[in-house]
C-alpha cells in the first residue's frame, strides 16, 4: 500500500507546485492549496492509520470469536459433559433444556443467566437453542457428546456453514428437529450432509441466501429425508417452483443424491 500512498502525495505536490508557480509568476504570492488537493493530502496522511485500525479490529473480532467458541475442557472435566454443554450455550447467549425437565435455561439480553442449570449434572441436554449466536464449527466440539440431543435451533447464526452441517452426523440417531433458517453461509452442498440424520422429522431451510435453486433443493431434501417435514419460507414463488434439471440443477441433484 506504500506505493499508491507515495503516488498520491507526489501527485498532490506536483499539482500544488504547478498552480503555485503560475500564481507566483503573476502576483508573487503563493496561493492557498485547492480543496481537492488538501483532501487528497489529508487522506494520504491518514491512510496508514485507517488501515492499521481496520486490521486491528478484524483481528480483534477473530480473537473474540475464537474465545467464545473455545472448548470448555475444564468445565467438562470438573462438572461433566452436560454442565459443560449448557454453560457453553448460555455463555453464547442461547438456551438449553435438559431431558425430563420442562424448564428452559436462557441468557437474557445482557448475557446474564441463573446458575441453577448446574443442579442437573446427571441430566443430558435434550434441546439447544443457539439462534442468533456466533456458534461455529470449533464450538460444536462442546455439543458432540450429547448423543441424546433431539432439537437444535441455529436460526440466524452467521458462522454456521457447510462444514458445521457436515459434523451434525454425530446426532444421526437422536436429532429430530433442526432449524438452520437465515444462515448466510449455508449452500446446497452443505445440505447434502443432512442425509445422515435419519431420524430428522422437522427441518427449516427458510431464507438461505446462497441457495440459487431453493425449489429444487426442497424437493431433493424431501426425497432424501422421506419422513421429514421441510419448511422453506422466504423465497419468491418463481424460485420455489420446480426448475428443469439443467446446468446447475443437474449438478445440484448429484450433490444431494
Amino acid at each position: 500500500m506504500a506505493a499508491p500512498l507515495l503516488l498520491v502525495q507526489r501527485h498532490c505536490r506536483l499539482s500544488y507546485l504547478s498552480v503555485a508557480g503560475r500564481c507566483l509568476s503573476s502576483s508573487g504570492l503563493a496561493p492557498p492549496r485547492p480543496v481537492h488537493t488538501r483532501v487528497l493530502l489529508y487522506l494520504a496522511q491518514r491512510f496508514h492509520d485507517v488501515e492499521k485500525f481496520l486490521t486491528w479490529t478484524s483481528g480483534l473480532k477473530k480473537w473474540r470469536l475464537k474465545k467464545k467458541n473455545a472448548f470448555y475442557g475444564y468445565t467438562q472435566v470438573n462438572y461433566g459433559d452436560n454442565i459443560a454443554t449448557a454453560y457453553y450455550i448460555l455463555c453464547l447467549g442461547g438456551g438449553v433444556r435438559y431431558a425430563g425437565q420442562p424448564q428452559w435455561f436462557r441468557s437474557d439480553r445482557r448475557g446474564r443467566f441463573t446458575w441453577d442449570f448446574m443442579n442437573h449434572k446427571d441430566s443430558p441436554v435434550e434441546e439447544v437453542d443457539a439462534s442468533n449466536t456466533v456458534i461455529d464449527y470449533s464450538g460444536l466440539e462442546n455439543l458432540v457428546r450429547q448423543r441424546g440431543l433431539r432439537s437444535l435451533s441455529l436460526r440466524g447464526c452467521e458462522e454456521v456453514d457447510d462444514w458445521f452441517l457436515s459434523r451434525l452426523h454425530v446426532f444421526q440417531d437422536s436429532l429430530e428437529e433442526l432449524d438452520i433458517s437465515h444462515c448466510p453461509l449455508i449452500t446446497a452442498g452443505g445440505l447434502a450432509a443432512l442425509g445422515n440424520l435419519r431420524n430428522l422429522h422437522r427441518l427449516d431451510v427458510s431464507s438461505l441466501p446462497r441457495l440459487q435453486s431453493p425449489g429444487l433443493v426442497v424437493i431433493l431434501l424431501e426425497e432424501m429425508l422421506p419422513h421429514c417435514h421441510v419448511t422453506a419460507a422466504g423465497y419468491d414463488h418463481h424460485r420455489l417452483a420446480l426448475e428443469p434439471l439443467e446446468d446447475q440443477g443437474e449438478e445440484l441433484g448429484k450433490r444431494l443424491a
